[in-house]
């Protein structure tokens, strides 16, 4: 199954959404590479960026199920190599 690399772009407004932005990225966990999360207390928001190497419609799903929670917005930026 061909994989890439991508890196998933978080922005959380919602505290609310972040228990199930947990149990979306633990479910996803066997293609997470890492996470970095950032607090950003002057704005009240979290900025969290997710690498992942995953087949592209896992990655995609991820993104949009995690788009679609509340007061969470994600981007995918996808790398050119495949494997």
């Amino acid at each position: 199954m061909q994989t890439r690399v991508a890196v998933i772009g978080i922005i959380v407004e919602d505290g609310s959404s972040v228990a199930p932005l947990n149990a979306l990225l633990h479910e996803y966990g066997k293609y997470i590479i890492g996470r970095m999360g950032v607090p950003y207390r002057q704005r009240d928001i979290n900025i969290i960026s997710v690498a992942v190497d995953a087949p592209q419609d896992v990655i995609s799903a991820l993104a949009g199920k995690i788009g679609s929670l509340h007061g969470v917005s994600a981007t995918a930026a996808y790398s050119k190599v495949g494997k």
